[in-house]
């Protein structure tokens, strides 16, 4: 079955079991986006056929009017309704799209966890290849990333007790895994990977850079000053330093067991002031455990 006839399939997939199998085979056989894509949407106006017919037949009672030219009637009309409500943007058909995408290796990531834009395939995580992060797709930056950073993040997790991975996350959530590293007046690094300000007692380089702080709960640009290191491994230091020693974080000490109680215990100490810290700092986190998973 060619797209073009998989296509022609949209009007009547709701009427012919045959059909579904036939949907089955070709998402099986057709890895093309479009095929994927108008297989998702076929399954969707099934679904949606079966869901009208079930609202349909709890709120409609039996009456003088029944009969089986009017069970086809509706049923038929069930069936139209159904094509015209699937495939349309952000539904049910995109979801399917990316499970059958992500089964069959061709998903296209989204960082921000929202809609499929496309299909294409997914790039092996290999580090040393990635020469420009900021040119590299999203997969490929997180796993060079996460890569270029694990000897660092192993060996002060050894001395801190913090997870590497945890580490690793959160520095990738700070700097949009490599792509907005703070840098010095002049482009130079300042190797600061968690947004560290630098406060009174910091006597070391500093970076000043414009940055966003939430007021209320609302986002706010604002001038800061933050601390700059010599290298990677000194910010990962100087981080878990922050939190081993700092009073406030005490309690997030603890909490080293769960990606989400870390999370959460870091936003309500108040290291970051934007509202959905922890939620974003939780997927970066679990971004990190899949692709070491992976990279092992």
């Amino acid at each position: 079955m060619s797209f073009g006839q998989l296509q022609s399939t949209s009007n009547a997939l709701a009427a012919d079991g045959r059909t579904l199998n036939a949907l089955k085979l070709q998402a099986g056989q057709q890895t093309t986006p479009e095929a994927i894509k108008e297989a998702a949407k076929q399954f969707e106006s099934l679904f949606m056929r079966e869901l009208i017919k079930s609202m349909r037949e709890a709120t409609m009672k039996s009456g003088l009017m029944d009969s089986p030219g009017g069970d086809l009637g509706a049923d038929l009309l069930d069936q139209q309704f159904a094509v015209q409500m699937s495939g349309r943007p952000g539904g049910l058909s995109d979801l399917i799209a990316q499970q059958l995408s992500r089964q069959m290796g061709l998903a296209k990531p989204d960082e921000s966890g929202g809609k499929v834009s496309g299909v294409a395939p997914v790039h092996p995580p290999v580090a040393s290849s990635v020469t420009s992060t900021n040119a590299a797709s999203p997969s490929v930056r997180q796993a060079g990333f996460v890569q270029r950073h694990s000897d660092a993040a192993a060996r002060i997790a050894a001395s801190s007790g913090i997870p590497a991975s945890f580490m690793i996350g959160q520095a990738g959530h700070e700097t949009g895994w490599g792509k907005h590293e703070i840098k010095m007046k002049g482009g130079e690094p300042s190797f600061n990977l968690f947004g560290i300000k630098a406060d009174a007692k910091w006597t070391g380089k500093t970076a000043e850079v414009t940055t966003t702080e939430y007021v209320n709960g609302e986002p706010r640009k604002t001038v800061a000053r933050f601390r700059a290191y010599s290298s990677y491994e000194e910010s990962f230091k100087d981080y878990a330093r922050l939190i081993t020693d700092t009073p406030r974080y005490a309690q997030v000490r603890q909490q080293t067991g769960s990606v989400t109680a870390f999370a959460s215990g870091l936003q309500r100490a108040g290291y970051a002031t934007d509202p959905a810290y922890a939620s974003k700092l939780s997927r970066a986190i679990n971004t990190t455990l899949q692709l070491q998973r992976a990279q092992a």
